[in-house]
């Protein structure tokens, strides 16, 4: 059955609004009413309904307006002043009334003052007052010469009626005076001369001709705020508003007569204080006005139409907004809903419960508020229990609302069940009854449903409660009254339908106890830093036998409670400078009874309790030192920390110094102290109370002279190693250049790599040991020096712990004057155990974004459960190696984890931490590696360069850098050009490129044009910003016939190069052959020559052996400046042979760009060619490969050489040469030859090689042929001093993968080596070779000198057999 009612639209179109009425004129109240029905209109004035029928003064118009024909209004008779409403009722459907109206009636006309003659100069400003009555300021006009005076922005009225002549000129002079019109009869004021002076010139002081007021408004209504000023010079004005200079060109805002502020439209963000500044080149003033807004009601949901069943529950929702918040009143057709058990309004909303047939009509939600009232309703219509809830709705629905449908059951053709059995309360109870039954004996059906129905006894209104579930059959009724008596009855539904009712049960809830109330009057008052008394008075129920106390402190989420049975308490032992929460409960024989309201008080601040934390001291220069700490722990503060107290002293003395600093400043600069002089220094914290406890005494001692501290630190001047089983003392020097400043030290060291860990030690220390090392281990050791600035150039050195039986075999290659037994065999000094903490472990850092990694650890010496309970502290230190002489940062925790944020994108980064407890202290703790995610580059692509291509005008070539925060790996960039700088992004023309690419050519441009460049970068997160336009305009065409291809012309210039080419390269070939010639035609004179420079260079060697000797480091303790990439194995099926990362010739690293200049180019070529055939030659007789560094057990017998990269300054590519080992002789020359070229440009060694190096060659030829089974190579590079038997490798080097960093530094007159020599019948550990430095003279000024002396014959052969004899010692190492 679908017969219902539907919904009758039936609502206000118009509603009367707010009316200043003038006595004896009419006046209209406006009303009409939207409805299908005709509606029945009455009118109420002050709340009562007016009696319309036999006044002929006030009507109720056609469509319902209330008429006033004359207004009444006497100052005791006022009928028609009041609050009206108009009413609308249809019969039969409800009753509906409009929002309130308000009607004033104007007083009578009179002057409260007149406007006065006053004199005004020409340009200056004035005001003529006009003071009347409030209700009838909006009926004044101004009339000059008894003329309407016309208004503009110069001419205005106030919103008192005053009005403003501003920059006053000769026209307005004249009689003024104010008229009261349209508000009964016309009345005027009295004539008032203004007289129109020309400016003197002489100052007047600036003031204000109207004085601030408070000005109260509604929202999107229009303010005038006045400032009238005058003086002169004419003052000029401006306006404030919440301390921001107000924009008068937005629209909403207007200045009139060059100072009053007009603002339109207003809005909430308008309230506050404005200031009006007046200013001219005597002075300023300034005055203030406040403006207040308030807001009408405004709905932000209105009640919506309902259809329901007799004893459900609806709800009408409204909600309002406005300002001041607005009082809401229901009404029921027309009359006030009262709130009751059954009606309860709960917040805005209106709640109904049980209806009934009469609660149908129309609800109205009114609200209102000091700038007004707003109205809107809803209908509700019941229906019968067998007509189903309609869906959707109707479409004719009240205006402006929604219909909530209420849910029903949909009759059908069938049985219904019949009554439920045995319904009884199984469970009584003062605010709830549960009911139980039993199933119908016919229930026809299986899913049957229940509605239990109740109401008071003797009262009609039921409500009703329906099972949860198909089935169930009992319902708890909760909300219930204590000791009332309820009628229950149930009805079950099976899909046709409701069924019979059961019997009506009686059932009455019990009574409730009586506890206590609450304790009346709980005061809490602090006595002491750590008490606090509680006092409180006896509730007035019930007999109380005690009390409990429940406390809290602020933070907390735990309460603690204490019985008591006195009025009042003193609480102890409380935590200074804390706030808590007290509320109390009284308890009777029933039990507990109502809480108290929290009650909550600070305790009293005392001296701090605990030193601050973390304090660091750091000596700055030789009259300064920053000191710097955290505050104490925050339950240790006991106050707020007003400031902080330095103390210092020098030495042990008792006089002491103190600074002050603000409680919110955590560091301090001490200057103006002594140079080289040792302080102490220590810090406590202030509170109002006094001082805290201080830290420990902490030394430093300040520098003797002002060192630098702009760049970082030079390499320590030595390092020595001494290898024990578990352990390696390591001992050093400090750098050479004594004027920078040294902070301390660090020290790395692992097993093939001097990463794996990492010491710092302070400034003042020469010695260290590593302990916990793996006995036969082979390590590398670094020590760097560092500063504020970063860390400075790495030493190196390697060491062999001893084996565990004790055994220590050390291969040692001892050159004639130098001693290493001293190296390993110094004087141990032992280190002092300073008792330190075991370091955390398992530092592990979690990647969290691309500026955010996570760092956890663990701490083995906490409990398993690694909860900590004293006042340890961690240090968490973290820097990146790029730049290498970054920093390190740290910051302290408490806790176990830290995360660090504020990092760089894309930027490996590596973490430590070491504990604190007091004084001791743990070392760094392994370190942990994260690399921060990748995220868009944050700037564009650098450096940005148009060229023009040589010969083809037409194209460019675009050159840039790639951008200075990639924040990933770049994977293109894209070009955009245009003719229109201004031109939108998506008109520039696009040309990508790839990533790895930094130069680009455009090709087909229009010439003599000017175009604009810009470069966008992108990596894996997305595209980085544009770089700025580059401007380039293309060249003219000179000659007016080039083609667009750009390539006629251009045939001629290739021939010519191609010409030159080969020009070039034969005469090279001819030089080669002719020297080669000359070589083997050397005379007997030439002979002695090599024999002489070979003397030379030995006493060479003698001179150097006195000299400083260094020890560099291997080639492969540089793993981190030469990168070893992967190479293919040979395709030569010798299964002896193995990969080698050496490159076989200089041409194989060095490509030759053609940018060089062209005489290197040759050169570099000869030499390559040269190497590589003598060595193709060898590999065919030896079959094997060299190694630069074999491992120590599985390499095949044959010799081991290690390379060293050589940065070359002018061309800046790195050599990888290869020498030969052809005899110790031999070896040892080239090294004499070459100690000098290692820091020269690349010419000076190629001079060196073309003087002297040939000729010591060529001596080494003849002296030693072939007789044994080595190698002869001629080296190629003045770094060839051994070599081994090779065939040639595979080129495997990109040079512009290497750095550009030179690994050798040194700039004196010495260089160093090191050199891995192996045997053919066992493998040895790399071992240092000792290379003596060469005299401070250059290398062809040297061997010229040796050529032309004259050497003896037995002098020679004295040399020469010297030169056999360290042959021989040479291989009596390399065979034993």
């Amino acid at each position: 059955n679908l017969n219902f009612i539907a919904m009758i639209p039936f609502r206000f179109s118009t509603e009367p609004s707010d009316t200043l009425a003038v006595r004896g004129a009419p006046t209209l109240l406006n009303c009409s009413v939207h409805s299908e029905s005709p509606a029945k209109i009455e009118w109420k004035k002050d709340g009562s309904f007016l009696s319309l029928a036999s006044d002929d003064r006030r009507q109720v118009l056609a469509e319902g307006s209330l008429l006033i024909s004359s207004v009444v209004h006497s100052k005791h008779n006022k009928p028609d002043e009041g609050v009206y409403q108009c009413v609308a009722t249809i019969d039969n459907l409800g009753t509906i009334i409009s929002r309130s109206a308000r009607v004033n009636v104007a007083g009578i006309p009179r002057y409260l003052s007149q406007p006065e003659a006053v004199s005004v100069r020409v340009g200056d400003s004035h005001m003529l007052n006009c003071e009347v009555n409030p209700d009838l300021v909006s009926f004044i006009r101004w009339e000059q010469n008894k003329e309407p005076v016309e208004l503009d922005q110069r001419v205005f009225t106030l919103p008192s009626g005053a009005l403003v002549i501003s920059n006053a000129t000769e026209a307005d002079a004249g009689l003024y005076r104010c008229v009261i019109d349209n508000a009964g009869p016309t009345k005027t004021s009295e004539e008032a001369e203004i007289q129109i002076l020309p400016e003197s010139g002489e100052e007047r002081t600036l003031e204000f001709l109207l004085e601030a007021q408070h000005v109260s408004k509604v929202v999107g209504e229009s303010v005038l705020l006045p400032c009238v000023v005058t003086g002169y010079p004419t003052a000029y004005v401006t306006w404030m508003h919440k301390d921001q200079l107000i924009e008068y060109s937005k629209g909403r805002f207007e200045v009139l007569g060059g100072g009053s502020l007009r603002i339109f439209n207003l809005t909430e963000e308008d309230a506050g204080v404005y200031s009006c500044m007046a200013d001219n080149t005597n002075g300023s003033i300034e005055a203030q006005t406040e403006l207040t807004l308030k807001a009408s009601p405004q709905f932000l949901k209105k009640p919506a139409n309902i259809y329901a069943h007799e004893a459900t529950d609806i709800i009408f929702e409204c909600e309002v907004t406005g300002s001041p918040a607005p009082t809401i009143k229901w009404v029921k057709n027309g009359d006030a809903v009262i709130p009751s058990d059954y009606f309860k309004i709960i917040e805005q909303n209106l709640q109904v419960l049980g209806l009934v047939k009469s609660d149908e009509g129309f609800y109205q939600c009114l609200a209102e508020n000091d700038a007004g009232n707003v109205q809107a309703g809803a209908q509700l219509i019941i229906l019968d229990q067998d007509v189903a809830i309609p869906s959707p709705s109707p479409t004719s629905l009240t205006h402006a609302t929604t219909d909530r449908l209420m849910p029903g059951s949909r009759g059908g053709a069938g049985p219904t069940p019949s009554a439920p059995r045995d319904v009884v309360a199984s469970l009584v109870s003062t605010r709830f009854i549960k009911l139980t039954w039993r199933l119908p004996a016919e229930p026809h059906g299986d899913d049957v449903t229940y509605s239990v129905y109740y109401s008071l006894e003797g009262n009609n209104r039921e409500r009703i409660v329906n099972t949860s579930r198909p089935g169930e059959m009992q319902v708890t009724i909760q909300n219930l009254m204590p000791d009332t008596k309820y009628s229950f009855h149930v009805v079950a539904h099976n899909r046709n339908g409701p069924g019979e009712s059961s019997v009506p049960l009686t059932v009455a809830t019990q009574p409730e106890v009586q506890v206590p109330g609450p304790a009346p009057n709980l005061q809490a008052v602090v006595t002491s830093p750590s008490t606090v008394s509680l006092s409180w008075d006896m509730p007035l129920t019930g007999e109380i036998q005690s009390y409990k106390i429940y406390y809290m402190e602020k933070g907390m989420d735990s309460e603690q409670n204490l019985d008591v049975n006195t009025l009042s308490y003193t609480m102890t032992g409380l935590k200074k400078f804390t706030e808590y929460s007290f509320r109390v409960v009284a308890y009777n024989k029933h039990g507990p009874g109502v809480s108290t309201e929290d009650i909550s008080v600070r305790t009293y601040s005392d001296v701090p309790s605990a030193p601050p934390q973390n304090m660091t001291v750091e000596v700055l220069n030789s009259k300064s030192i920053m000191v710097r700490w955290q505050p104490p722990p925050a339950d240790a503060q006991n106050g707020e920390i007003t400031g902080y107290k330095i103390r210092y002293r020098k030495g042990t003395k008792k006089s002491e110094a103190a600074e002050i600093t603000s409680g919110s400043q955590l560091y301090q600069l001490i200057d103006g102290l002594q140079r080289g002089t040792e302080y102490m220094l220590r810090v406590s914290a202030i509170t109002v109370n006094g001082t805290g406890p201080a830290t420990d005494w902490t030394t430093a001692e300040t520098f003797e002279s002002d060192l630098d501290e702009t760049t970082v630190p030079d390499v320590p001047s030595s390092l020595h190693v001494r290898p024990l089983v578990n352990s390696i003392v390591v001992s050093w020097t400090p750098p050479e250049n004594q004027d920078i400043v040294v902070r301390g030290y660090t020290i790395g060291y692992g097993i093939g790599s001097p990463h794996a860990q990492t010491i710092k030690v302070d400034y003042k220390q020469r010695y260290y040991t590593i302990e916990n090392l793996n006995p036969s281990s082979h390590y590398v050791i670094t020590l760097k020096a560092f500063n504020n600035v970063g860390e400075g150039i790495p030493v190196y050195e390697s060491a062999i712990t001893r084996p565990q039986s004790g055994s220590f075999n050390i291969l040692v290659l001892v050159y004639p004057d130098v001693d290493l037994y001293e190296l390993f065999h110094a004087p141990y000094t032992p280190v002092p155990d300073p008792l330190p903490m075991l370091p955390p472990v398992g530092v592990q850092a979690s990647v969290l974004s691309h500026d955010t990694i996570k760092v956890t650890w663990a701490d083995n010496s906490l409990p398993k459960n690694q909860k900590i309970t004293d006042a340890r502290y961690y240090t968490v230190r973290w820097k990146t190696n790029i730049p290498a002489n970054t920093k390190f940062k740290v910051a302290n925790t408490t806790t176990l984890t830290h995360t660090v944020t504020g990092l760089k994108p894309n930027t490996l980064y590596e973490f430590s931490v070491m504990v604190t407890k007091g004084r001791r202290t743990s070392t760094w703790s392994m370190t942990a590696h994260g690399t921060t995610f990748e995220t868009i580059p944050s700037s564009a692509p650098k450096d940005v360069t148009v060229v023009s291509k040589e010969g083809r005008p037409r194209t460019i070539i675009v050159n840039w850098q790639p951008p200075s925060e990639a924040n990933g790996k770049i994977t293109g960039y894209i070009i955009y050009y245009s003719t229109d700088v201004n031109a939108e992004v998506h008109d520039w023309v696009i040309e990508p490129v790839v990533g790895n690419r930094l130069t680009h050519q455009i090709q087909d441009l229009t010439l003599d044009t000017t175009y604009y460049f810009k470069i966008q970068a992108r990596n894996s997160k997305g595209m980085g910003p544009m770089s700025d336009a580059v401007q380039f305009r293309t060249p003219k065409d000179p000659s007016g016939v080039l083609q667009p291809s750009d390539m006629s012309g251009t045939g001629d210039n290739h021939i010519l190069v191609i010409v030159i080419i080969v020009s070039v390269g034969a005469f090279i070939i001819i030089l080669v052959v002719v020297g080669a010639f000359l070589c083997t035609r050397r005379t007997t004179t030439q002979q002695k020559k090599k024999r002489a420079a070979c003397k030379s260079a030995n006493g060479s060697h003698k001179y150097k052996g006195n000299s400083k000797d260094l020890k560099p480091p291997d080639l492969w303790i540089h793993h981190e400046r030469l990168e070893l990439k992967p190479i293919d194995k040979s395709p030569e099926p010798n299964p002896v042979m193995t990969d080698t990362p050496i490159p076989r010739t200089s041409q194989d690293i060095t490509p030759v760009d053609g940018s060089m200049d062209p005489m290197l180019q040759r050169r570099n070529s000869y030499r390559g060619h040269e190497s590589e055939d003598s060595m193709s030659t060898l590999a065919g007789r030896r079959g094997m490969r060299p190694k630069m560094m074999m491992p120590f057990d599985a390499q095949p017998p044959q010799p081991v050489i290690s390379a060293h990269p050589i940065h070359s300054l002018d061309n800046h590519h790195h050599h990888y040469h290869l020498g030969s080992l052809a005899s110790p002789t031999c070896s040892y020359l080239h090294h004499q030859s070459s100690t000098r070229s290692i820091a020269t440009p690349i010419s000076h060694l190629d001079r060196a090689q073309s003087t002297g190096e040939s000729s010591l060659v060529g001596l080494c030829e003849e002296l030693h042929p072939f007789s044994t089974p080595t190698a002869h190579v001629r080296p190629t590079h003045p770094l060839k001093s051994f070599a081994v038997p090779a065939i040639p490798a595979h080129p495997m080097y990109d040079s512009a993968a290497l750095p550009s960093t030179p690994l050798l530094s040194q700039t004196g007159p010495h260089s160093v080596k090191t050199a891995s020599i192996g045997t053919l019948g066992r493998t040895r550990t790399p071992m240092p070779v000792i290379v003596p430095s060469a005299p401070d003279v250059s290398e062809s000024s040297r061997l010229h000198e040796d050529a032309g002396s004259n050497y003896e014959t037995d002098e020679l052969t004295e040399e020469m057999a010297h030169l056999e004899g360290l042959m021989k010692d040479l291989n009596a190492i390399t065979t034993a």
